[in-house]
């Protein structure tokens, strides 16, 4: 029967909300099929959300704890299962849950399952490969930005990314990131973004949730929209232990969205910071180094060799004055003693000459061919001679024979040959 209300009596929320119980408590209770996307066991109620496989729709799931007890070794998150459950209406917070009775395990869930393949597939396909994997820049100019419209992780990301590097430019794509649109907004916004003359990293950003929130980000045509993108990517997705299959395919892989940031953007300050490290210790090092070279230079001038160069050449100098005194004596010497013996040589000629015989009033005979007298008792009384003396010569004739000589002694040298000279000795 319908409620009548108008503005003039309208029904208070309360009442609304009981209305809606009682309408819900007729429904009764029925077998309900999903998938298990988030799992809560406590020590007394437990706690699932289960989700439609074909549609965006999901409802939260108590029962007691000796309901999944049996399957607790099988159950998890992404586990298809089927529930018979009675819907109740929560009438103080107007939400409605499944209060379930039976929880029956259908196999392994085909969400998990079908991700499970798909990161197979993009694995065998290089999709993962670490050297595939492009570097960030150092200092990028405009970053671009993937995330929710007005979200806290596009705050974070500009925020802390501001901080770092103001100069820093933003070009940013807000897109649904959640939802069954989600992935193939987020495939759009890299696109553009991949082709975008300045952009020279992408960030796509969402905060956390639940594995089915994240669903979008394991799609596989925006896996290889991010494999395909010249662009490097980064994927900042939920906290640290959620990781979608874009994790794997990004360039670099943050745990938050804030990582994401100051990976991406260094530090000006540090930076600057850096930079004056490295200069003090270049100045210093080429201090030192000028240092060194400038004591080693001052040790080298100071040697007696560059200190008073012409002191060597001074030495040297002495040295060759020296050494010319004692060539000049030495051939002096020599000199001296050739013409010692020169003269020596000289007077022995001189005296042994036959001139010097012929000055001491000797005369020397010799027959008209040119020998030498030495044997009188060989010319005959007439024969023609030539005297020489040492004024000249003149020719004379044998008068008379000469007289007989006595035979030599036994033993006394024979006569000389009258043809060979005699000794003027």
């Amino acid at each position: 029967m319908a409620n009548s209300s108008s503005p003039e009596a309208p029904i208070p929320v309360g009442k609304v909300s009981a209305l809606i119980g009682g309408w819900v408590e007729r429904l009764g209770a029925v077998w309900v099929e999903g998938q298990i996307t988030q799992l809560s066991r406590r020590p007394g109620m437990q706690f699932l959300t289960l989700r439609d496989t074909d549609h965006d729709i999901s409802l939260g799931v108590t029962c007691f704890r000796s309901v999944l007890e049996p399957l607790a070794d099988t159950l998890h998150e992404g586990s298809r299962v089927i529930v018979h459950a009675k819907p109740e209406w929560y009438t103080a917070r107007g939400t409605l849950s499944l209060r379930a009775t039976e929880v029956r395990l259908v196999g392994l869930g085909e969400l998990l399952a079908r991700l499970e393949r798909l990161k197979r597939l993009l694995g065998a396909e290089g999709l993962f490969a670490a050297d595939r994997k492009r570097p960030l820049p150092f200092l990028p100019h405009c970053v671009g930005l993937v995330t929710g419209r007005a979200s806290a992780a596009e705050r974070d990301v500009l925020e802390n990314a501001r901080r770092r590097c103001p100069a820093v430019r933003f070009e940013v794509r807000n897109v649904l990131v959640q939802g069954p649109q989600a992935a193939g907004q987020v495939a759009a916004a890299i696109r553009e973004l991949d082709g975008h003359p300045e952009v020279d990293v992408i960030i796509v950003a969402r905060g956390g949730g639940s594995v089915e929130d994240l669903l979008p980000f394991s799609d596989e045509e925006l896996c290889r929209t991010v494999a395909g993108a010249r662009t490097p990517v980064v994927s900042a997705i939920g906290h640290e232990p959620d990781q979608p299959l874009l994790d794997f395919v990004a360039d670099l892989r943050a745990s938050t969205p804030t990582d994401a940031a100051k990976r991406v953007v260094p530090d000006v300050g540090e930076e600057q910071a850096r930079v004056r490290q490295l200069r003090d210790r270049a100045r210093r090092t080429v201090t030192g180094l000028v240092e060194r070279e400038r004591a080693g230079l001052a040790s080298v001038r100071s040697r007696p060799a560059l200190a008073a160069p012409h002191r060597l050449l001074d030495e040297r100098g002495q040295e060759l004055g020296a050494l010319l005194d004692r060539a000049r004596r030495t051939v002096g010497h020599r000199l001296d003693r050739a013409e010692s013996d020169l003269g020596h040589t000289l007077a022995r000629v001189v005296s042994l000459s036959p001139a010097a015989t012929l000055e001491r009033g000797y005369a020397v005979l010799q027959t008209p061919d040119g020998h030498v007298v030495t044997d009188p008792a060989r010319l005959a009384v007439g024969a023609p001679l030539h005297a020489r003396v040492a004024g000249g010569g003149f020719d004379v004739t044998v008068s008379s024979p000469a007289p007989a000589q006595p035979a030599p002694a036994p033993g006394a040298p024979a006569d000389r040959d009258p043809q060979q000279p005699r000794d003027p000795r």
